[in-house]
């Protein structure tokens, strides 16, 4: 299978605590660690993980934080075909507590690739499936070559411009962030896909009324949610290539929402210490 990812990369240094610190208060952390992680990075770990290669299309910062990030998806079995802007790589910290949620701050301007930028986007056409995590209209155009492409509602703005009908849409439906409203995209989605976390989520043919889908047992210990939400998404992109029915795609992508949540960090890999 040939897939491929269109998104953004960042920085993030885990931080594993007790409890979010309230304000104005110092708390300590034991370790921490780095990772090359952010929608397009964690979501093409996990397509790689599940097909043995995915191609990443995506920006890095011209400072040597966007060279790290590159190595190391390289490291995790990504090809990566990246812009560079003359900006800082987008960085960030995640407080990881003892309930395992995640609360992120990020630092700068969220990298994604856009249809101008010298990139080999005629392969794209080539691919099985294509997760859009972010990315401007002509990224979204470029995308739609690929037989299957998922996109998340994050980038609502760049999919309304560009027009083009989704296989499915994926929102969380717990993140105004990625709120969708029928309407909202003209041709509107094959699928629209709500996750609600340890209570599975919901799916919407076009013009049917939800239907609830179940979440995934977690595969060991909870260790925190970052990641969740795309790992899920790509785990939907690989089964909808394969041709896999609708429920059957849904169950393995929540295979790969719960596998997120019994691993630590983006990947699991503790490897790249900050």
């Amino acid at each position: 299978m040939k897939l491929a990812v269109c998104g953004h990369v960042e920085w993030i240094e885990f931080v594993p605590v007790e409890r979010v610190p309230r304000q104005g208060e110092i708390v300590h952390a034991a370790t921490s660690w780095g990772e090359a992680a952010g929608g397009g990075g964690v979501a093409a770990v996990q397509l790689a993980r599940l097909a043995g290669a995915c191609t990443l299309f995506t920006a890095f910062g011209d400072d040597p934080l966007g060279g790290v990030c590159r190595s190391e998806l390289e490291r995790l079995g990504v090809r990566v075909e990246a812009a560079v802007r003359a900006e800082p790589q987008r960085h960030g910290f995640t407080f990881l507590d003892s309930d395992g949620e995640r609360t992120i701050t990020v630092v700068g301007l969220r990298h994604g690739p856009s249809g101008a930028d010298p990139l080999p986007w005629d392969e794209l056409a080539a691919c099985d499936g294509v997760y859009l995590v972010s990315g401007d209209a002509e990224a979204v155009r470029r995308a739609r070559t690929a037989h299957v492409l998922v996109a998340t509602a994050r980038s609502l703005p760049a999919l309304e411009e560009a027009g083009v009908e989704l296989d499915a849409l994926v929102r969380s439906g717990s993140d105004e962030a990625e709120r969708y409203r029928p309407g909202d995209l003209d041709p509107p989605p094959r699928v629209v896909v709500e996750t609600d976390g340890d209570q599975g989520g919901t799916y919407a043919l076009e013009g049917e009324e939800p239907r609830r889908f179940s979440a995934a047992p977690l595969p060991g210990p909870r260790q925190d949610t970052y990641g969740a939400g795309d790992s899920f998404a790509a785990g939907l992109t690989y089964a909808l290539a394969q041709g896999l029915p609708l429920e059957d795609a849904l169950a393995l992508a929540a295979e790969c929402g719960a596998a997120a949540i019994a691993r630590p960090g983006a990947h699991g890999d503790r490897s790249a210490l900050a």
